[in-house]
Formats: C-alpha cells, structure tokens, sequence
C-alpha cells in the first residue's frame, strides 16, 4: 500500500510523517519532489543547493521511486507530499496508484509560521490552491472525495483522529504511531535543520487545547483571504472524530 499524503508547509505534515514512521510495518519518504520543484520552477529556498544535490532533480525519476519497490520490505510506503511541487509541468497519473490523502490546516495558522522560517509568502507557497486542484482531480476520477484530515482537529484528539484516519484507509490503527523519540528521524530530509525544530524537540503527539486563529499582518492577511475558499472547500469534506 502507498499512501500520498498531501499538504503545504507548516500543516503538522513531519509530526505526520513520524507517526506513520513509528508503525513497525511503514516505510516513509520525505518531501520527495522538493529537488525537482527547485529546479524546474527556479524558486530559491534555504539550504538550496543541499536539496538539489540530495534528490533526483526529474519528475520522472521521483514518480518511479514513489510506485517502486517499497522500502525495506515494508507493507506500506507512506509519502509525504508538498501539494505545491506538483508543478504543471509534472505527470500526475501516478497519483491514480496511491491512496491519496488531504491533510489540512487553516490558512492563518500556516502563514503565521512559514513566514517565521521565510519572510512574505504568497498564495503558491502555501499550497492550499494545489491541494484543492488534486483534490478536485481525484473526487472527478473517483466519484467521491478522497479523505481529508485536519491538523487542528488531530491536535486536539490524537488518539481518536490517527484512529479515525486508518480506519478511513484501510489499516488498522497502531498506537505507537502516537509517540517517537526526541532528535529527529533518518528520513528527514536535508532540510529539516532548517524546517524541523520544534518536531525534532517533540516525542509525540499529546492533546493541545486548540488556539485562537493567529492576526496576521495586513500584507499576510491578504495571503489568508486568497487561501480561504479553497480551505473552505476541502474543509466540508474532514473527517470528523
């Protein structure tokens, strides 16, 4: 089994990655089209040149890693996906081979914290259109929507919602994915020293109380606005728990 999980940055997508990393029957990938959006769109992110050199840089190439042989012979292959490197120029009929899966975040809540990391985002690098765009594709392909998880959701129940999201794609739930150990994990990509901080400083996922929606500055808010309605969209489809 393989598992797309689609997100944009800042969405609990590496608290993610390292639950499914816990299960002793899962195999996971980080971010593996980053090298590939770098070069293809000529965006220029922290730690550039280290990502090029870590990744293949054709979409080919990750395509054929993503439906190959699963890693160390494990029975599910969970890959973790930036919905906004899914650039125009890349094939997506691989996507029809994996169980793709939504995770969500409200909007303000994203752009608070990317812009911690780097300064002024727009609307593209938050990934929220993407994630709409490949939601709305596999809803047409399929005749009903793919699963969609909310962060905020999961981090006020972590137990009920890691529960309610296996069951939703057909494994059974394992209680390990709850924990990790503090220091980062060997597939981290090599951006994490950058990106991952505060997931390498954790050891799980324990129930938070649910914060009020961050104000944002008048330029990020105009980000948020634009975000919105596809929030909006995907968020009528959540699982609820």
């Amino acid at each position: 089994m393989r598992i797309a999980m689609w997100s944009g940055p800042r969405n609990l997508s590496t608290a993610m990655m390292y639950a499914f990393s816990a299960r002793s029957d899962c195999a996971v990938i980080d971010e593996p089209f980053y090298a590939a959006y770098l070069k293809e769109s000529g965006e220029v992110h922290p730690m550039q040149e280290a990502i090029l050199a870590s990744q293949p840089q054709r979409a080919s190439e990750v395509i054929a890693q993503c439906l190959g042989p699963i890693p160390d012979g494990k029975d599910i292959f969970y890959q973790k996906h930036m919905s906004h490197h899914m650039l125009p120029a890349f094939p997506l009929a691989w996507t029809d081979d994996v169980i793709n899966v939504f995770l969500l975040r409200h909007p303000a809540r994203v752009i608070a914290s990317y812009n911690e990391k780097r300064e002024k985002p727009v609307l593209d690098d938050i990934g929220i259109r993407q994630q709409a765009e490949l939601f709305n594709r596999q809803m047409t392909l399929n005749g009903e929507p793919p699963v969609v998880i909310d962060s905020d959701d999961l981090l006020t129940n972590p137990a009920t919602g890691l529960q309610a999201l296996c069951e939703a794609i057909g494994i059974p739930y394992d209680a390990g994915m709850l924990s990790w150990p503090a220091g980062g994990n060997k597939a981290d990509g090599v951006w994490a020293e950058h990106w991952y901080n505060a997931v390498w400083a954790s050891t799980g996922l324990k129930a938070t109380a649910r914060k009020p929606v961050p104000v944002l500055s008048e330029a990020l808010q105009e980000v948020c606005e634009q975000a919105l309605p596809y929030y909006y969209q995907l968020e009528k489809y959540k699982l609820t728990f």
